[in-house]
C-alpha cells in the first residue's frame, strides 16, 4: 500500500493511492502556486469539499477531459450534473462508500459552501480516507469544532 501526497497550492492537493490518482480541490487557474494546469494534470477522482469557486475550481475541465469520478455532497453532485459532468457519485456527511482507491467517509466541515453560479451548496464537507490499514484525514476548509478530536480517535496517518 503506498499513498503519497502532493499539494498544489491553496487547498488542492493529490493523493497517489496505489497508482489511482485523487485530486482534492482542484484549483489551478489563478492558483500562483499550481505546478501544473487544468489542461495536464492526471485524475481518476475528484473530491470536492465544497462550492466555492476556489474549490470547485477547474473541476469541471478535468472531469470531463479525463472522465474521473467526481464526488461530492449531494447538492454539489447535482450542479456537477448540470455542468455536463456524467461520471458524478454524491454522497453525505457521516456517510461511507468503499471507492476503487479505499473507503471514503465525509465528515463535518464549518464553512460556507455556494457554487460559482450562487445556488446552494450543501453542507460543506472534510474527507476521511482509509486504505489498507492506512487514514488520510483531509480537513478542507473548516473551522475547528470539537468533534474532531473523535475524527483524530481514528489513528489519523496523515493530515
Amino acid at each position: 500500500m503506498t499513498i503519497t501526497h502532493t499539494w498544489f497550492g491553496h487547498a488542492t492537493q493529490m493523493l497517489d493511492v496505489n497508482g489511482l490518482k485523487v485530486l482534492v480541490d482542484p484549483f489551478f487557474e489563478g492558483n500562483p502556486a499550481a505546478t501544473v494546469t487544468a489542461d495536464n494534470v492526471p485524475a481518476d477522482f475528484i473530491l470536492v469539499s465544497h462550492g466555492h469557486g476556489d474549490h470547485v475550481g477547474d473541476a469541471v475541465t478535468i472531469a470531463k477531459r479525463t472522465g474521473a469520478l467526481v464526488i461530492a455532497n449531494f447538492e454539489i453532485a447535482g450542479w456537477f450534473e448540470r455542468q455536463g459532468v456524467s461520471n458524478v457519485h454524491a454522497q453525505h456527511i457521516g456517510g461511507g462508500f468503499k471507492h476503487p482507491f479505499g473507503y471514503l467517509k465525509l465528515t463535518q466541515a464549518l464553512h460556507g459552501s455556494a457554487l460559482p453560479d450562487g445556488s446552494y451548496g450543501g453542507n460543506p464537507a472534510g474527507f476521511l480516507l482509509s486504505a489498507d490499514g492506512k487514514k488520510v484525514y483531509l480537513a478542507c476548509d473548516t473551522g475547528l469544532f470539537g468533534d474532531m478530536k473523535l475524527i483524530g480517535e481514528e489513528g489519523i496517518d496523515l493530515a
